[in-house]
């Protein structure tokens, strides 16, 4: 199997574990509110100790070995943060309500439950209410494959380049991709009845990410890539460096606040350092 086809294999299955979200929403009664925690709070880790001591440092030393030491860091530190630029971008163009970055209370979540099942029990009653969730559903799916195409670079180029780095990256995507797909499903189901659509919008907005990562390597291939497909020292270099901010972005604004909003006492910050050893440890095994 190529280098090609397992980075972009790898990137399909942390894109489509939002269908993994949809079928807990669907067959597990009551959510461990613990379990999401811990979680989300060990995938921050895993991306942030990769960020910083593995993608920063390979981005760093390709630019050095590019520009000189001086220029190189500076492209370097550029980069890193022209990715937080970037996601942030993403959140600014995606309203609130429909933000994955912006998630709801559990107390705010169990309410729309309620809401939406005494709508259920009253069929053309509340047709209002019906399209209300249908609406938020297919603007959180949009709003969740918007931010998928980032993820699914990352992913690709991390993949791409280390196939072991790659495959921590998957996981770690992976679970945060879970309670996403939770949020796209839920409201489609109640409005609809229809477990199938539910699953379906919720399968369609993790797509995006092996999408984006297909539609990245195409255009970076075709403007940069030589006869042997590779990309130049410096353009791997820049995009390192801005996938570290991505993935810095989105464990500090998405999945720690997540892991706080939903554990006890310390669960967030044990999922956290969790992570963080796992990586490290993979890291010098592997």
């Amino acid at each position: 199997m190529s280098n090609v086809t397992f980075a972009f294999l790898l990137t399909l299955f942390a894109g489509l574990s939002t269908g993994v979200g949809s079928v807990v929403a669907f067959f597990v009664r009551r959510t461990n509110y613990r379990f999401l925690s811990i979680s989300t709070g060990f995938s921050a880790g895993v991306m942030l100790y990769v960020s910083f001591v593995e993608i920063l440092a390979k981005g760093g030393d390709a630019l050095a070995s590019a520009y000189g030491p001086s220029t190189g860091q500076w492209i370097n530190v550029a980069s890193f943060f022209g990715g937080i630029a970037l996601i942030a971008l993403v959140d600014v163009l995606v309203p609130s309500p429909q933000n994955p970055h912006h998630l709801p209370s559990v107390e705010s979540t169990a309410g729309l439950r309620i809401h939406a099942q005494t709508a259920s029990a009253r069929p053309g009653a509340n047709g209002g209410t019906h399209t209300r969730l249908m609406r938020m559903g297919l603007f959180t799916a949009f709003a969740i494959a918007l931010h998928n195409f980032p993820e699914g670079l990352a992913t690709f180029l991390a993949a791409l380049h280390d196939p072991t780095l790659g495959i921590a990256i998957a996981l770690a995507l992976a679970l945060h991709n879970i309670p996403e797909g939770i949020s796209v499903a839920v409201p489609i189901y109640y409005a609809t009845g229809s477990r199938g659509k539910a699953f379906l919008y919720s399968f369609l907005s993790g797509l995006a990410e092996p999408i984006g990562a297909g539609i990245a390597f195409l255009g970076l291939h075709l403007a940069y890539g030589g006869s042997s497909g590779s990309l130049p020292t410096e353009v791997m270099g820049i995009l390192f460096a801005g996938v570290a901010g991505i993935m810095v972005y989105i464990s500090l604004d998405e999945l720690l606040p997540t892991s706080r909003a939903y554990g006890k006492g310390h669960d967030s910050l044990l999922g956290l350092l969790g992570g963080m050893a796992v990586m490290a440890l993979s890291l010098l095994l592997l």
